[in-house]
C-alpha cells in the first residue's frame, strides 16, 4: 500500500495521476473532503476519470496522530507532499507546526510500521547559502543560519532535519527539492496565482531568478527514486533558471495580457515592504511583500539540476512548454 500526503496539493495531486496510472493499491489522506474535488479536477482535465477511483480517500492530518494510525496501516511506501506554504510572518508557529512536527509524526509512524521507503517533497527555500567563492546552489551548498530566511525555509529546513534523523534510525529516505512548481489544475492556489495576478495586468518586474520546474516532472522523479535503490539523498528539481522577467513576459504574452513595463528597483521593493506590513498591522490584511519576498526578487539564484539528471539520467519538460500547457488546460 502507498501512502500520500497532500493530495489534494499541486504536487500530490500530479502524483496520484502517475500513481494511479500503474499502482492498485494507493491511500491519500485529506483534511478537507471538499478539497478531493480539485484532485478529481486535475484527473478529469487529463482524460483519466478511472483512474481517480483507485484512490482510498482517509481523513487525517499529519498533525493528528491518532488520524495517522488508521492511515498507516498496511503502507509500505509513503511520498509525503503535505506542507504549509506561506511566507507571511503572522504564520511562523502554524509552519512550525505543520512542516516540522507534521513531518516528525510521519517519520515517527514509518519507523513504528517498517515502511520501506520514505520521499520527503522539500524545497529549493531550504537549500544552502552561497559563499562569496560561489556561483551556484547545489545540494551540498552549506545552510548559514545567520543569513535572512523566510520562515517558509526555516519550516522546510527543519523538516529535513526530521527526514535526517529517520534515516539515522534506519529508514530509507529521498528528499526532493522543488523550484518553482508549474502545473495544471490549480489556478486558485499557488503557483496559479501567479498566472491570475498577470492576467489581470502586472506592471512590475525584477531581474532576479530561480529555479522552475513542471508538476509532472516532480512526480516522475519521485516515483522513479522510490523504485530505485536510492536511499539517504536529496535532489535539487529545477529544469531551468530562470529571470522573473522573462516568466512574467512569457506568461503575458501567452494570456493576451500587458507586459510588465517597469522595474522594481531595491528601493521601490524596501519602501513596498514596509507600507505593506503597515497594512497588515493597522487592517489586519493578508502580507502580500514581506522583507524576505523583496529580497528574493532581487537575488540571481543559480540552482544546480546535475546530480538528479546523472542518477536518473532524466530530461526536464522545457519551461516554455510547461507554460503553454498550464495556459491551454486552463482555456480548455
Amino acid at each position: 500500500m502507498i501512502l500520500v500526503t497532500g493530495g489534494t496539493g499541486l504536487v500530490g495531486s500530479h502524483l496520484l495521476l502517475q500513481l494511479t496510472a500503474s499502482e492498485t493499491e494507493i491511500r491519500a489522506i485529506y483534511r478537507n473532503g471538499k478539497n478531493i474535488r480539485k484532485t478529481q479536477s486535475l484527473f478529469e482535465l487529463y482524460g483519466k476519470e478511472d483512474q481517480f477511483h483507485k484512490i482510498q480517500w482517509m481523513e487525517g492530518d499529519i498533525i493528528d496522530v491518532p488520524s495517522l494510525e488508521k492511515a498507516f496501516q498496511g503502507v509500505t511506501h509513503v511520498y509525503h507532499c503535505a506542507a504549509h506554504i506561506s511566507y507571511a510572518p503572522k504564520d511562523e508557529n502554524k509552519l512550525r507546526k505543520t512542516n516540522i512536527e507534521g513531518t516528525a509524526n510521519i517519520v515517527n509512524f514509518c519507523i513504528d510500521y517498517k515502511v520501506n521507503k520514505l520521499c520527503h517533497v522539500s524545497s529549493i527555500a531550504a537549500l544552502g547559502d552561497l559563499k562569496p567563492n560561489e556561483t551556484n546552489i547545489t545540494e551540498e551548498t552549506e545552510w548559514n543560519p545567520e543569513h535572512l530566511h523566510s520562515d517558509y525555509a526555516i519550516s522546510k529546513y527543519g523538516a529535513e532535519m526530521e527526514i535526517w534523523r529517520g534515516q539515522q534510525e534506519g529508514l530509507n529516505v529521498v528528499i526532493v527539492n522543488p523550484g518553482v512548481i508549474f502545473g495544471a489544475g490549480f489556478w486558485d492556489q499557488g503557483s496559479g496565482l501567479f498566472f491570475s495576478a498577470i492576467q489581470k495586468g502586472f506592471p512590475f518586474y525584477t531581474n532576479g531568478t530561480t529555479g522552475y520546474v513542471s508538476a509532472t516532472d516532480v512526480a516522475t522523479i519521485m516515483i522513479r527514486l522510490m523504485k530505485s535503490d536510492i536511499s539517504g539523498e536529496r535532489f535539487s528539481v529545477v529544469a531551468e533558471n530562470r529571470s522573473f522577467k522573462d516568466i512574467i513576459s512569457q506568461i503575458a504574452e501567452k494570456l493576451g495580457a500587458k507586459k510588465p513595463k517597469w522595474e522594481a528597483k531595491p528601493w521601490m521593493l524596501a519602501i513596498g515592504w514596509r507600507l505593506d506590513w503597515l497594512s497588515a498591522a493597522f487592517f489586519n490584511t493578508q502580507r502580500k511583500l514581506t522583507k524576505y519576498s523583496a529580497k528574493s526578487l532581487l537575488t540571481a539564484e543559480d540552482i544546480s539540476n546535475a546530480k538528479i539528471k546523472n542518477a536518473l539520467n532524466f530530461e526536464f519538460q522545457r519551461i516554455d512548454t510547461v507554460i503553454d500547457e498550464v495556459i491551454r488546460l486552463h482555456q480548455k
